[in-house]
């Protein structure tokens, strides 16, 4: 098993992709936001590229709603932003989400094509590793960035599963950038609320007065829920088996 890391979702190598299992990571926020709402019950997540696209696919789908942002602001007329506290079980239980962000949707949507698509954050850290692991492919895990750029949090998140993926899997074979982003995780061991101080996102958002956010996001594995990414009907659900 061949695992590796993109800090962005640029360039990536389709023929790889054809043949891997890909995790993909927002930590601050969307992944985090994705696991909390179907870890709540919610029916389905459709992930779109723009709030235009959201609001066309509202008109066809009566009692969805709709969740996004735009750097790391709510969208106007939306009935929910990017925070996980806002993905409550009496808010979105048994309801659609139709979701557009600046970072994790793009990220999901580039993905396409993968052999299987999972979303991975902090809080379902181990539960994401064992999906991957359990499909025996190649394993990219896919940082969706900040607008272009290396996040850290996600190059983190990126790199502690690359450590519990190598140490699940012993004939596995870690490509130089999942190496990369291993060392950098290392340092934070199980400290991860290491980067409210750290991130320069996570110091934006509780500039913004949004701590509560960033701690819940800044979590380990407080879900077992994986969201896999069904590209043929655009919908995230639960993994199952």
């Amino acid at each position: 098993m061949r695992v590796d890391v993109a800090v962005t979702p640029d360039g990536l190598d389709r023929a790889a992709v054809a043949t891997s299992t890909v995790l993909v990571i927002d930590v601050l926020r969307a992944s985090t936001c994705i696991v909390t709402a179907l870890t709540n019950g919610c029916a389905a997540i459709m992930p779109v590229a723009t709030p235009e696209e959201a609001r066309a696919r509202l008109a066809g789908l009566p009692g969805a709603l709709v969740a996004g942002e735009r750097r790391g602001e709510p969208l106007e007329g939306f009935d929910l932003g990017n925070s996980p506290l806002e993905f409550t079980r009496a808010r979105i239980g048994g309801r659609a989400v139709i979701m557009t962000t600046s970072n994790g949707t793009r990220a999901l949507l580039a993905a396409r094509g993968a052999a299987a698509i999972g979303v991975a954050a902090f809080v379902n850290l181990g539960a994401a590793a064992a999906w991957a692991l359990a499909a025996r492919r190649d394993v990219l895990l896919l940082c969706s960035g900040e607008r272009g750029t290396r996040s850290l949090e996600d190059h983190v998140c990126a790199g502690v599963l690359v450590e519990r993926l190598v140490a699940a899997e012993p004939g596995s074979h870690a490509t130089a950038a999942a190496q990369e982003a291993a060392a950098l995780a290392r340092p934070y061991g199980k400290e991860v609320g290491r980067l409210a101080r750290d991130s320069s996102w996570a110091r934006h958002l509780t500039s913004r007065g949004r701590a509560a956010d960033v701690a819940a996001c800044l979590t380990l594995d407080t879900s077992t829920v994986v969201p896999v990414y069904r590209a043929d009907v655009d919908n995230l659900v639960v993994a199952h088996g």
